[in-house]
């Protein structure tokens, strides 16, 4: 049973995301502050964490930075009552995964999960030995991991569903709008900034000197695209 944390300081909002998430199955626990959020999150191997943006004691932004700063690679997705583009690609920035802005159905919060948990799902079935390597990089499909020169990546969900998107298809540009519609699974026209701030994220991971990328590598005018520089070895 997938286990998902919630964390909002309005009562009326958690019961109504605990009561809809364990008719789903879920396995739910519930914070109404920051610092309490921060510690189960720490304590315990979440599948999902809902987090409030405008928490006491310490706000999701922090939770969210403390969290990735840890190596805490849970799904998050924010939810915010401010309809303020800043708090949205700055919570994007920091490592969260997607947002919802209040009012929202319960429907689109699971079916927001559901996505993320998509992005994964092929290699499930994937032979126990299946990887794709690029380079210096390998990407282990039943483990969802990916490393490289055989050290292990921390890459969260979403990192991890963006650069098998890119392996799967290497040497060919891909448009922003291309990569919202095959990594985030729905619809997000018009919202590309989402697409350059985890290409941003990923580079910092897989390249050497993520001002100079030789794998993620920018097409001006199009895109993006996946490469293996020739000076790259297995």
């Amino acid at each position: 049973m997938k286990q998902v944390l919630i964390v909002d300081d309005e009562p009326s909002i958690v019961t109504l995301l605990a009561y809809n998430l364990k008719k789903e199955h879920y396995q739910v626990t519930t914070a109404n502050d920051g610092t309490t959020a921060l510690n189960l999150a720490l304590a315990t191997a979440f599948d999902f964490i809902l987090l409030d943006l405008m928490l006491p004691q310490m706000d999701g932004m922090e939770v969210t930075r403390r969290l990735r700063q840890e190596k805490v690679a849970t799904p998050i997705i924010m939810l915010t009552a401010k309809d303020d583009e800043f708090d949205k690609i700055m919570g994007l920035e920091l490592g969260a995964d997607d947002y919802l802005t209040k009012p929202f159905s319960p429907r689109e919060v699971l079916a927001r999960m559901k996505a993320i948990s998509r992005r994964l799902q092929p290699a499930v079935t994937a032979p126990v030995d299946a990887s794709i390597q690029l380079g210096a990089l390998r990407i282990s499909l039943p483990t969802y991991t990916a490393y490289r020169n055989e050290q292990r990546l921390q890459l969260t969900p979403r990192e991890y569903a963006l650069l098998l998107y890119f392996a799967q298809r290497p040497n060919q540009v891909l448009s922003r709008e291309q990569l919202l519609n095959g990594v985030w699974g729905y619809d997000y026209a018009g919202q590309t900034r989402m697409v350059d701030i985890q290409v941003s994220h990923l580079r910092d991971k897989i390249e050497i000197d993520s001002k100079q990328p030789q794998y993620l590598v920018t097409v001006r005018g199009f895109g993006y695209k996946l490469e293996v520089p020739q000076n790259e070895t297995n």
